[in-house]
């Protein structure tokens, strides 16, 4: 089930962002194939970092392994690309193509397929032909600059910018776009989904705030970078830490209510040149308490103040539970699929294949069973 029930999609398996875009479409409800290299069947080529039987980012689709050295392989490919909607691949600019997978030929089989490529840099530009990782990527955009304490240097926010948002989420929201412009055209396109570009994009805000005059580039001195008093993370006696994001004046208000904060100085709450004298003074105060002392302080108020999970306890908050944002899959926690539809549904994910049947697959999408056999004779499958 899902809102993308229908939809045929094929994924050339590779790293990073791309296979988590493909699993949103496959959370979703769209029926998905996950195409690996014969010479990687069952996993990723770092193994050692990625176990496929629990790699969540491959959960939800079906696998096929298939030598595409083997001009049959590749020819299974394109079979199936005649019945799909969508294609995913995650290579540099240019492999793709060496393989005789490019978009022209799959065009040629396809005329309404949506091309869907995932770069870190694009498939134009200077860099298309560099390596990169999230964190080149993020450099690249302003975003890692911008990221960060006071005097200090960039912090890495995990692979979640570039990655996640700028990637898989915009490479997702490019594709689905291209299927609805693809049902009123008849005409599939290529989608370009860089991670440079979509982590500029995400700090489309940031870029506002710098244009009015109220964001500036030194780190942990702006309103959300940790540089106001009450936006920011404070240790508290335990060691454990408390978020802090009371913003607004009836906010600010009670997390110096529930602090016990009677210190005039916090009247000026916009003094940006108090903030960090303000920043020390709520630090001495939130360290006299556990983290659970707080919260049950704050608990039911609209204070924006929130305890600091680690992976362990985010899964048993109540809020998240009785949302149900974490799932069990064979033992496996993982983030449910998200977000929520009021009809259309999707499935609880189901666990990754990494062993399947290809026969049973291909048979599924129209191959006979001769066609199987040709193919596994000849090594290809």
């Amino acid at each position: 089930m899902g809102p993308l029930n229908g939809i045929k999609v094929i994924e050339i398996a590779g790293l990073g962002p791309a296979p988590m875009a493909t699993m949103f479409l496959a959370d979703l409800g769209a029926e998905v194939i996950r195409i690996e290299r014969k010479a990687s069947a069952g996993g990723r080529p770092t193994a050692d970092l990625f176990d496929p039987k629990i790699d969540i980012l491959n959960r939800s689709r079906r696998v096929l392994a298939l030598d595409l050295k083997k001009p049959e392989a590749i020819e299974t490919v394109l079979r199936l690309i005649e019945r799909a909607d969508i294609l995913t691949e995650g290579f540099r600019p240019g492999v793709m193509e060496r393989l005789g997978l490019g978009p022209e030929v799959c065009h040629g089989r396809n005329p309404r397929l949506v091309y869907g490529r995932m770069t870190g840099w694009g498939q134009t530009g200077t860099l298309a032909q560099a390596a990169g990782h999230d964190i080149n990527y993020l450099s690249l955009s302003g975003a890692l600059h911008c990221i960060g304490e006071r005097d200090g240097k960039p912090v890495v926010p995990l692979n979640l910018v570039a990655d996640c948002g700028g990637g898989a989420m915009l490479l997702a929201l490019g594709v689905l776009a291209a299927v609805i412009e693809a049902r009123g055209s008849g005409r599939g396109q290529v989608v370009d989904a860089a991670m440079t570009d979509g982590s500029a994009l995400l700090m489309s805000m940031i870029y506002t705030l710098k244009a009015m005059g109220q964001w500036g580039n030194e780190r942990g001195a702006n309103l959300l970078d940790g540089g106001a008093h009450f936006y920011d993370t404070y240790r508290c006696r335990d060691g454990r830490y408390l978020a802090v994001g009371s913003i607004e004046p009836q906010f600010y208000a009670l997390l110096l209510e529930k602090t016990g904060i009677t210190d005039p100085a916090f009247a000026d709450q916009w003094n940006r040149q108090q903030w960090p004298a303000l920043k020390q003074k709520l630090a001495d105060v939130i360290a006299t308490r556990t983290r659970d002392e707080w919260c049950a302080r704050f608990e039911g108020s609209d204070a924006c103040v929130s305890p600091v999970l680690d992976l362990d306890e985010a899964p048993r908050h109540p809020h998240n539970v009785s949302r149900e944002t974490f799932v069990d899959v064979q033992g496996v926690t993982q983030p449910a699929p998200a977000p929520r539809f009021s009809r259309t549904i999707p499935d609880t994910p189901r666990p990754p294949a990494p062993g399947e049947d290809g026969g049973a697959v291909l048979g599924d999408w129209g191959f006979s069973a001769v066609d199987v056999d040709r193919l596994r004779a000849v090594g290809a499958l």
